[in-house]
């Protein structure tokens, strides 16, 4: 098992990942009946999506000696109705100005495209853009 989940009453829940103890409290959004103290479910599953795509860059500069440490990305999540679901999720990313060769680049955005969440959720919800800082 990866986890287990408990309602905590009032729109809440907590998740512990058992293998490690390490817990997430959710809470449902303001626009969804919810307090909005916490990150809520879909929240996670945006957050996720930009988590993995670091990860899985990060296991690619690591295996090819490429230094990425002090990338950022920000994600924003769209929600959409009827039925409520997560319409977009917007990520941009911005590398550090390293001066990356076209084949790194290349090497670094593949694996963004290709994180395993990403590819679980391939339904045309991401928008993903990466800002290498040394362009000019």
């Amino acid at each position: 098992m990866t986890s287990k989940v408990i309602y905590l009453g009032n729109l809440r829940t907590e998740a512990e990942h058992l293998k490690s103890g390490t817990k997430i409290v959710t809470d449902a959004p303001t626009d969804n009946n919810g307090k909005g103290e916490a990150f809520s479910p879909t929240d996670l599953v945006a957050t996720a999506l930009g988590s993995c795509m670091m990860t899985i860059m990060g296991i690619a500069a690591r295996n090819h000696e490429i230094d990425m440490d002090g990338t950022e990305l920000t994600v924003n999540k769209v929600m959409e109705s009827d039925p409520r679901r997560i319409g977009k999720i917007e990520i941009v990313m911005t590398m550090p100005a390293n001066d990356y060769s076209k084949k790194e680049r290349k090497i670094l955005e593949a694996a963004a495209h290709g994180c395993p969440v990403g590819n679980t959720i391939k339904t045309g919800v991401e928008d993903v853009t990466i800002v290498w800082l040394d362009d000019k």
